[in-house]
């Protein structure tokens, strides 16, 4: 802990919530704390999301592979450069926790839906999120609320999963991310840096018979593979349904 500069010290000691105190302590302690021992020890069963915590206060974190106990590469993290300290995560503050003015405007304008699965949900179960990660571009004015997204909880994880595993998450490119399917997922260049097209679907009422037909069509074969089969022939003038 005497290797740290003071000022490091104090904003590390100034952190009260739970959760990225939890792993603050653990790194002082051990010098780093891995996605193992987040699940393992303190029932994190979603380890980005303790870290990101963590990250949206200021404090620099690096993240880099280990053995788990199972012979297999998983997270760890330590602490970054303490210069690295970004003064415009409003220091110890974190960020700004979005306002529910945010949520409805987003609602009223686009619907109860999540962007990424285009599913329609309660209300209550939609979560706010910066279209391009704050932990690479900053706090933005809730005014323009087109720089914010409605997302299902399981795309939110999946989003903080995938941003955290790609290489602009060290590079920080603004311009990157909003080409990405994860911040515009109605128009993307690329998703997460690789050059891939999604369409996500889902089968709700009626079209539960549709899904069902398409598995038995696909002889128990990928059904992705299979649908995407049935779009070439289609396209190509070569439908044999």
């Amino acid at each position: 802990m005497n290797d740290y500069p003071k000022d490091f010290l104090e904003l590390l000691n100034s952190v009260t919530a739970k959760r990225p105190r939890t792993v603050i302590r653990h790194i002082l302690e051990h010098g780093f704390i891995t996605s193992e021992e987040l699940k393992d020890i303190y029932g994190y069963n979603h380890p980005p999301r303790a870290i990101r915590d963590v990250r949206e206060l200021g404090i620099p974190i690096i993240t880099y592979r280990v053995v788990g106990k199972d012979g297999r590469n998983i997270a760890a993290y330590k602490f970054g450069n303490p210069t690295d300290i970004k003064n415009n995560l409003s220091k110890s503050a974190g960020r700004t926790a979005l306002s529910k003015e945010l949520k409805q405007s987003l609602i009223d304008k686009y619907g109860a839906k999540c962007f990424i699965y285009l599913e329609i949900m309660d209300e209550s179960a939609l979560q706010v999120d910066h279209r391009i990660p704050y932990e690479i571009g900053g706090e933005i004015d809730e005014k323009n609320i087109d720089n914010y997204m409605l997302l299902s909880p399981s795309a939110n994880r999946a989003k903080s999963w995938t941003c955290e595993h790609c290489k602009n998450w060290s590079e920080k490119d603004r311009n990157f991310c909003s080409k990405c399917f994860w911040a515009h997922p109605e128009n993307y260049d690329h998703i997460a840096g690789k050059y891939e097209k999604i369409i996500s679907l889902i089968f709700t009422g009626d079209e539960i018979e549709d899904y069902n037909k398409l598995i038995k069509l696909s002889s128990k074969e990928n059904v992705s593979c299979f649908v995407k089969q049935l779009l070439h022939e289609r396209l190509n003038g070569e439908d044999k349904f």
